[in-house]
Parts: C-alpha cells; sequence; structure tokens
C-alpha cells in the first residue's frame, strides 16, 4: 500500500530505526491516511524509552508522564508537523478515577500499545517500508490486530476489546466516540453505544476543559445536529449542557416548523454547513436557550411568545460557557451575539440611526457574524431562504453604515492648517477651500498630499468670496453624487431598493 505522508514525518520513523527502534506511525493519522484525509497531527509509537528517544534528535520537548515526547521541527509552516509525539510502547494499569492510569509501564511489544488505545479505528499501526512510485508517496505495511480497517470500511466506531473497560479507564472516550462519528459520519456499534449508556455519569470526573474541547469538535465537525443529538441519545449531554436538554419538545410559535430543541440543532447544522466559525456556532446554539423559560400563551396573538428570551439566553450561555471554562473574550462575543440576534424590525420603516446602533452595540467587528447568526436561525425555521429581502436589505443597510464617508476629514490638511498657510480668519471661507480641496482630491487621490493641498490652498485664498463659494458649492454637489453612487452600487450588490 502507498500513502502521501510528509518528510518531516517520514524523517522521524526512519531516524528511530537508523538507531535500531522500531517505528510506526498510529492513531488518527492512519485512521485519516486509510480514508485519504488530511491528518491533523502524526503521532509515531515506537520500542524505544524516552531518553532514547530525547537522545535521538535536536530538540524535543518531554512534559509528562507517560512517555511522549515531542519532536520539534523549527521553520515548518504547516502546523500538524511543527511537533511530531512519539511514545513508547505502553502498558497501562487501572484508571481509578476515570481519567488518567494508576500507572505506565513501558513495553517491547506492539500489540501492547495497540490493545490499549479507545477504539478499533485508531488501533492500526502503519510501518513505512520505502519510497512510493510518486514523489512524496511511501510504501507501508498495516498491522490491524483488532478489525480496524473493517470497521473503517463499513463505517463503525467500535471499543477496542471490552466497551465498558475502555470508558472507565478514560471516561472522556465516550465523547471521543460522538466526535468521531460526527466528524466521519460513522454510526457507534451497537455494544460500544450501550456502554456509553450504562457509564455516562463518569462524565462528571472528567475535567471541565476537557470536556470543553471535546464539546468544541462536535461543534466544528461536519455534523454537529447529530453529534449533540447524540450526546442527548446517549445521556452524555446532561453533563455538557443540561441548559439545552430543556429545550426538548418546547413547542413554538406558527412561525417555526420544529420544536426549540431541534430548531437549534437545524440551525447550527447551517453553520457548518457555510464552514463559519466556532463563534458564529456557539452563539447559534446558544441563541434560543432562552425560550423555554420565557414561553408564555399570548391570547391576543393565539399563539406562544418568548419576550425577552435573548436577554435570557445570553445570561444562560454566560454561565454555561463559564462552567466550561470557554475564555472571556469567547463568552463576551458569544453572549453579545445572542443578546441581540432578534435586532429584526420593518426594513421600509428602519433608520440608518438604529442600523448605527445595533452595530455600536455589538461591535463593527462582529456585526457580520450577526447576521450569520441570523441567517442560521431563519432556515433553523424550517425557511426555504437563508437571505430574504429583508435580511438583504439590512445587510445593505450595514454596509452603508460601515463604508468610509467621503468627507474633508480624509484630507490630509485641515481647517487649522489652511488658516496657518494662508493667514486667514475664521469664517465660510475655510470650509469653501476644504470642499473645493476635497473635490480635487476625488479626481485624483494622488493629490492628497500635505504638498500639494497647501500649496492649492494658498491660491485659493486668493480667490474672491464669491469664487470660492462657488467652487466650494460645487465640490459639495460633487461629493453628494459621489456618495449617491457608492450606496447605488451597495444597493445592487444585495438585490434591494
Amino acid at each position: 500500500m502507498e500513502f502521501s505522508i510528509p518528510t518531516e514525518v517520514v524523517a522521524v520513523a526512519k531516524t528511530l530505526e537508523g538507531k535500531s527502534f522500531e517505528a510506526y506511525l498510529v492513531g488518527g493519522c492512519v485512521r485519516d491516511l486509510i480514508l485519504n484525509r488530511k491528518p491533523k497531527d502524526w503521532d509515531i509509537t515506537t520500542n524505544a524509552n524516552p531518553d532514547n528517544i530525547i537522545q535521538s534528535f535536536k530538540e524535543t520537548f518531554y512534559e509528562n508522564e507517560y512517555g511522549t515526547v515531542g519532536v520539534v521541527n523549527e521553520g515548518v509552516e504547516d502546523q500538524s508537523l511543527k511537533v511530531i509525539e512519539v511514545t513508547p510502547y505502553r502498558l497501562e494499569e487501572k484508571y481509578s478515577d476515570s481519567r488518567r492510569p494508576d500507572s505506565v509501564t513501558f513495553s517491547g511489544e506492539l500489540k501492547d500499545d495497540l490493545k490499549r488505545r479507545d477504539f478499533t479505528i485508531n488501533a492500526i499501526a502503519l510501518k513505512i517500508i520505502g519510497e512510493g512510485s510518486k514523489k512524496g508517496l511511501y510504501r507501508a505495511t498495516i498491522t490491524d490486530l483488532f478489525g480496524g480497517i473493517k470497521d473503517l470500511h463499513n463505517g463503525v466506531v467500535k471499543a477496542v476489546g471490552d466497551a465498558n473497560e475502555r470508558f472507565s479507564e478514560d471516561a472522556l472516550r465516550m465523547m471521543r466516540a460522538v466526535r468521531i462519528s460526527a466528524e466521519l459520519g460513522f454510526a457507534i456499534e451497537e455494544k460500544t453505544e450501550q456502554a456509553v449508556i450504562d457509564n455516562s455519569a463518569f462524565l462528571q470526573k472528567i475535567a471541565v476543559e476537557r470536556i470543553r474541547d471535546e464539546l468544541i469538535r462536535i461543534i466544528m465537525s461536519d455534523n454537529p445536529m447529530a453529534g449533540i443529538n447524540l450526546c442527548r441519545k446517549l445521556g452524555l449531554l446532561k453533563y455538557i449542557l443540561p441548559e439545552l436538554e430543556v429545550a426538548i419538545g418546547v413547542e413554538q410559535n406558527q412561525a417555526h416548523s420544529y420544536d426549540v430543541w431541534e430548531h437549534i440543532l437545524r440551525s447550527v447544522q447551517h453553520g457548518a454547513k457555510n464552514g463559519w466559525s466556532l463563534d458564529v456556532r456557539l452563539a447559534t446554539l446558544f441563541h434560543d436557550i432562552g425560550k423555554p423559560g420565557t414561553r408564555e400563551w399570548s391570547k391576543e396573538k393565539n399563539d406562544w411568545s418568548f419576550h425577552g428570551h435573548d436577554l435570557l439566553g445570553a445570561k444562560i450561555a454566560a454561565k454555561a460557557m463559564a462552567r466550561l471554562r470557554f475564555s472571556t473574550k469567547e463568552i463576551d462575543k458569544t453572549t453579545k451575539l445572542v443578546r441581540w440576534h432578534m435586532f429584526f424590525s420593518d426594513t421600509e420603516q428602519i433608520t440608518l440611526s438604529a442600523v448605527r446602533r445595533i452595530v455600536t452595540r455589538v461591535g463593527p467587528e462582529n456585526i457580520w457574524d450577526l447576521m450569520k447568526v441570523r441567517m442560521c436561525d431563519r432556515i433553523g425555521t424550517g425557511r426555504p431562504k437563508e437571505s430574504p429581502y429583508r435580511l438583504r436589505k439590512y445587510q445593505s443597510m450595514i454596509e452603508e453604515v460601515l463604508r468610509d464617508p467621503i468627507s474633508v476629514a480624509m484630507l490630509k490638511i485641515n481647517g487649522s492648517k489652511i488658516m496657518e498657510v494662508t493667514k486667514l480668519e475664521p469664517g465660510p471661507k475655510i470650509g469653501y477651500i476644504l470642499n473645493a480641496l476635497l473635490e480635487g482630491v476625488l479626481e485624483d487621490p494622488k493629490k492628497n498630499t500635505n504638498e500639494y493641498l497647501e500649496s492649492s490652498a494658498v491660491k485659493m485664498a486668493l480667490l474672491s468670496d464669491i469664487e470660492l463659494k462657488k467652487l466650494g458649492e460645487s465640490a459639495v454637489n460633487k461629493r453628494e453624487a459621489e456618495e449617491n453612487k457608492e450606496i447605488e452600487e451597495i444597493r445592487k450588490k444585495y438585490w434591494v431598493k
């Protein structure tokens, strides 16, 4: 078999073999190579001990209890190749805390290392045996003791050996099973799935930072809807985000096709479909989390209402994210997007000043992410259009607000400098000169230099009041025409009036 393997990875394996040690690629990188996916990181396992590994390479670091040595590749742009982890074959004793082994013993046998791994598809070892038929390809042999290749072909996530033992060793493996399922679109094998259900409570023993990181990977997968739903089905969600579970079965108003739970999941899935950022997906996950706590029956509308769910949702999101140890920056942005996701009003009545207020509230740097959350929200209702006229109109107005205004502030000269170089007193003349200078710069931006503008201002100061006023008014008219042209282009872009 031939695989595309970076030369940096090959070099590490060959260095170890050159010192008479064994070296196998193992774990997720082998799984991804077999699936023709680009590995996100590279792991090598060997019968060398940590001291042997450290002595074999120029730059390494070793800061753990498990024997893993990081081999550093300086000057490499690809993040996945900056550090290649090399771990000795090892045996692990029992896991008393469902998080880490009580002790680790290094082994001389590859099979000992493979049998301690989580899932069969991650327990496949690859040995590089030579160059392949093309540059960058390498011939390799596969060691598959637990049927991992068969499970890869069948699209199955299956525990190595006894699933209950694997999950009691490290309870985070249960979330990892869900995450791999979401990333690859695989099913979890029946016995493995049942073991997750039976052992789900052990997740409470895991550090929240580790839970958060797996949650992020589920959310950032291609199938977050399936992943989050699977967490609920297997009994994990109540230990991750219990705030979400209360949305199950909460009926919405007639504008929605789904209950709050399914609406949230479909909204997040739309973010994944578009490849949008973690910030957008987190805000979408939390955007309607306040609905169960604000739902009231409106006799006037004969329908459900959720007044204030955006405000309550922002508070719930802040608490949940703080519990999961998200950064202050991540919490602040997510809660802003949740708080203001209901910014809509009638675009026939909305004013630019109102749009400026929403831009100020969420920040110019966040406003387009807010629009993405709104698009996800809309698709999550079951409506076919991501960007209806009303949303496109709002986008047009936002772009109009954010554009650089055409004004004398663009000039590299101001009124004070004009008075200094022309010896003019404060008065209307200064404004006329500024506007006339702006007209010249609009015609030729290269004229926007201190030297040219000062020289031109001195010449204009010699004109009569009538001539200068006429010149200034002409400049204002031209500026307005330029602004109207820009605004018209923005509206054409969004197909709005």
